[in-house]
């Protein structure tokens, strides 16, 4: 067998190779599973209990040192990492016996070592290891246990597999792993999912920061991380895949992505991390952190990023566009925005060559509308004070502040100005439980959104100072039917010829992008946050969340218990422009659930099993119970192949938009849906024709729909995998899963009045023969979140592969496949899955001198059907190639960085809607000085 180099270690902490095939650093002593500590090195000293100073050095097998590693007091919080030379300080007790410590380092066996009086000359070795039979996580079952046993589907990124990712917003680098899609909006606005319904605002996966919610209070989503917390202070990135709301409750229904904060009692020291590239590309980070006492340290983190963002620029028709791209009728493009229409109906002095014909209003690009304004930014500072009562309990207060500038996409595109997050939070641990209490506020900066500001521009007077001027919208149709009637009559051109005449007559009225008319008329419209008037938006909610865990060893070490209970509590507030808190008190909502969970080991340890379940309570929906059970089997000398098998359900609670939206444009309403449903009419019937009321074959009854109270939306998943070392040096991590979606969330569009009942069949058809709208106390077009009655199915099978070959060359691989069931589904239905059948990443790493090392990595995703709120239509296959080099200089404690994404500028459009994502390298400095 291929012997595994000492330098195996840096190849193997590469972001292209999948998280979970490289051992990490154990943040907390008591990791190491009783298997891998039995195979440790054990040291043991002469007692002496005098003194309590230890110290050392870790070195590799080969003698060189290795900055980075952790070293704890095992069943304690006391512990540290070494500095650039490999060496470490730290004080323990020897009053009650022998203390036991932990060496371990990404990429290298854990090691034991038994110390009966202080120390301060130990040499450690540590031996390379491909394999993850000390690595440890978290986030699987809220208990810390090793990754090859954990009972579902999980991807672990240690730190230096994070420092690597080259991409500029760190979950879009998460893409490289088997079974994650993700997909960006803009440069720093990225979405995550696993197993499909992959849409732009990930509501199907939750995204935490030491367990607490990074999402937005008003919206229920999570702004990728521009609001978390900077990579300078990531430990890890645990992404487990599948259901998780036995034991995360509410809307982990794909997936959870934690992320884990760096200690300040272990990673202390100044790091510091200046990137500059392409694009005006300034991305600077800073962590410091101290040890003030034994007990007592605090670390602050500062970062800023600012580039030029992407543009979105697809000016090809949408499916919904009634006339195709370049028809001089005009046509609904998908980036521009505000195209009003009008369908000509014979009314006097229309002439009837365009009677029934539809005429759209260009609109405006997001680069007019935006106006200049093409820079995404965002600025993090977070402090943490933490203190020790004890060696095993420990007591954080943490404060942070995230603001950002980026688009985002969902029912329209929205250029985020400033919107942020201020969270603090207050937590007791210990290694048997926590108490945690945390609280989030939003709040929106400058924001508009895209679609409403090209809208009032073109709803807006000519001459506001004339009470009878025409709107731009209403001179443009004027213009366009009386220029087609002059081609047409005087100046005999032919129908074709006339319509473009028409057409360049009518664009000629509308107010020119960047001109002081259309400056004046923008700046106001996009400041003004009254929904009927203007485009600005606004919110400012708070969320609060209070939530405790115990685990209890019952009988013998083989059979576990955890408890645990969370309450939550939103105050939502927007002053009447998103909720309908139009009174200006804020809306109350909340939810609570417990949790517990039994594991137990048997066959002499081979066989684990798992029964974990969870009861949650809303304040709007009825209770929902979420079980979860599963069972690994581990086979080997050291338990290295293990297959693992779980079924589980979860859940999802309609957003706080679905329940309490209240958003009225002029056109339309936008409401939430937790009142007695609606009664109204649609704008199809059964048989997908839109009413006529010219023909007397079609009943305005065979549109009538009703529509239920919203339901929380659920998923059945069953699961089976393998993970192990089928070789020394090969790892496999494989899956398979297959789930069933009930009472799946979905939007519809309807005519009916504000207070839920059907409006009259004389209403309607008044409305829709005169032309004069649906916009009166008797009839509104209303769009409202509802369940759907379709069970929607799908399947998918994961498989990754790590081939450890030399120190220079070691290789990976992964592939997913993703398929949604269409068998049972009517025609048109909409299930924003929106993710390739076919995906695969392939990466090649390792060192090819003492300390530079490189990654590169090719992704490629098939061709799709996308179905977003804002646009539908097909995905085109793209590719992608992101590649990093770094040069350590361990003298200066410094790395020089190369990094880029999307090195070969490939069309790289990811959602319908967005922008290209295009090439983008940079050149950088990481100094870390302990």
């Amino acid at each position: 067998m291929r012997k595994i180099y000492s330098a195996l270690v840096a190849a193997a902490l590469a972001p292209t190779i999948a998280a979970t095939a490289a051992p990490g650093a154990t943040p907390v002593p008591h990791h190491v599973s009783a298997k891998a500590k039995a195979k440790t090195k054990k040291l043991r000293l002469a007692p002496d209990p005098t003194g309590t100073h230890i110290g050392g050095a870790v070195l590799t097998n080969t003698g060189d040192p290795l900055p980075g590693a952790t070293v704890f007091i095992k069943g304690t919080y006391v512990g540290t990492s070494t500095n650039q030379d490999g060496h470490f300080d730290l004080n323990g007790s020897f009053a009650n016996g022998p203390v036991e410590l932990l060496v371990s380092y990404v990429g290298y066996e854990t090691q034991s070592i038994i110390l009966q009086k202080p120390e301060d000359q130990l040499n450690v070795s540590l031996v390379p290891s491909a394999t993850m039979l000390s690595e440890t996580v978290v986030s699987a079952s809220r208990v810390e246990e090793n990754i090859m046993r954990a009972p579902v589907t999980i991807d672990k990124v240690s730190a230096k597999q994070v420092e690597r990712i080259s991409t500029p917003e760190v979950l879009a680098g998460l893409g490289n792993l088997a079974g994650i899609d993700v997909n960006s909006a803009s440069m720093l606005f990225t979405s995550v999912s696993t197993r499909g319904f992959n849409t732009a605002k990930s509501e199907r996966v939750i995204q935490l920061v030491d367990y607490m919610d990074t999402a937005l209070p008003s919206l229920n989503l999570s702004p990728g991380n521009m609001v978390g917390i900077p990579e300078l202070d990531m430990e890890s990135i645990e992404i487990v895949h599948g259901p998780a709301s036995a034991l995360y409750g509410s809307n982990a229904l794909s997936g959870v992505v934690l992320f884990n904060s760096k200690d300040p009692f272990v990673y202390e020291g100044l790091s510091v991390r200046l990137r500059g590239g392409q694009r005006s590309l300034l991305d600077g980070q800073l962590r410091y952190a101290h040890k003030i006492t034994d007990k007592l340290a605090f670390k602050v983190n500062a970062s800023y990023f600012r580039a030029n963002d992407w543009i979105a620029n697809d000016f090809n028709a949408q499916t919904s566009s009634t006339n195709p791209t370049g028809s001089p009728l005009g046509y609904d493009a998908v980036n521009r925005y505000g195209e009003l229409d009008v369908t000509f109906a014979p009314y006097p002095g229309v002439n009837p060559e365009l009677y029934g014909k539809r005429v759209y209003i260009p609109g405006y690009t997001e680069r007019d509308l935006v106006a200049g304004d093409t820079t995404t930014r965002s600025y993090r500072v977070q402090g943490a004070v933490s203190y020790l009562f004890n060696s095993d309990l420990k007591l954080t207060f943490e404060a942070k502040r995230g603001v950002g500038t980026s688009t985002y996409q969902n029912l329209s595109r929205f250029r985020i100005k400033d919107l942020g997050t201020d969270q603090y939070r207050l937590e007791l641990k210990s290694s048997k439980g926590f108490i945690r209490a945390y609280t989030t506020e939003d709040f929106t900066g400058s924001s508009y959104e895209l679609t409403q500001l090209s809208t009032k521009v073109l709803q807006s007077k000519v001459n506001p100072a004339n009470a009878q001027s025409p709107t731009y919208a209403q001179q443009y149709f004027g213009t366009y039917n009386g220029a087609y009637t002059y081609a047409r009559q005087v100046g005999k051109q032919s129908v074709d010829m006339a319509l473009a005449s028409a057409q360049a007559a009518a664009n000629a009225t509308l107010p020119v992008a960047g001109s002081d008319v259309f400056n004046s008329l923008r700046n106001k419209i996009a400041q003004d946050n009254n929904p009927m008037t203007g485009a600005g938006q606004h919110f400012n909610s708070r969320l609060s969340d209070v939530s405790a865990q115990r685990s209890f060893v019952l009988g013998s070490p083989k059979t576990g218990l955890i408890v645990g209970a969370a309450y939550r509590q939103y105050m939502l507030g927007s002053g009447g422009v998103l909720f309908d808190d139009l009174d200006g008190k804020r809306i109350p909502n909340y939810e609570y659930g417990s949790y517990a969970q039994i594991t137990h080991s048997t066959l002499n340890d081979h066989l684990k099993l798992a029964l974990a379940g969870r009861v949650d309570f809303f304040k709007n929906f009825n209770p929902s119970l979420s079980p979860r059970v599963a069972a690994v089997y581990s086979l080997g000398g050291r338990n290295q192949h293990n297959f693992r098998a779980s079924y589980g359900q979860a859940f999802r609670s309609p957003s706080q938009t679905d329940q309490f939206l209240h958003s009225d444009v002029g056109s339309f309403i936008l409401l939430g849906n937790i009142g007695n449903g609606y009664q109204g009419y649609g704008f199809t019937d059964a048989k997908g024709r839109g009413y006529n009321p010219y023909d007397p074959t079609m009943k305005l009854a065979d549109f009538e729909i009703s529509i239920d109270k919203l339901r929380l939306e659920r998923v059945n998943t069953y699961e089976v995998g393998y993970k192990g070392a089928i070789l020394p040096n090969v790892y496999v991590d494989a899956s398979y899963f297959n789930s069933r979606y009930n009472d799946f969330i979905g939007g519809v569009a309807f005519i009916g009045n504000l207070n839920g009942s059907r409006p009259s069949e004389a209403v309607v058809k008044s409305a829709i023969t005169t032309g004069s709208g649906f916009n009166t106390p008797e009839a509104r077009i209303i769009f409202v979140s509802q369940n759907n009655s379709q069970v929607v199915r799908t399947q998918g099978v994961t498989f990754a592969l790590t081939y450890y070959l030399n120190k220079a060359l070691n290789l990976t691989g992964n592939y997913s496949l993703n398929v949604l069931d269409r068998s049972n589904l009517p025609i048109g239905f909409r299930t924003y899955f929106n993710t390739p059948k076919h995906k695969y990443n392939l990466g090649v790493n390792g060192i090819v001198a003492k300390n530079l090392n490189y990654t590169v990595n090719y992704r490629w995703i098939e061709g799709h059907q996308q179905e977003m709120p804002f646009a539908a239509g097909e995905i085109a296959t793209y590719r992608t190639t992101d590649a990093y080099v770094g040069y350590t200089i361990p003298k200066l404690a410094s790395t020089l960085q190369v990094g880029g994404s999307n090195i070969f500028n490939a069309n790289n459009i990811q959602i319908i809607g967005g922008p290209q994502i295009g090439r983008l390298i940079y050149l950088g400095l990481l100094v870390n000085v302990k």
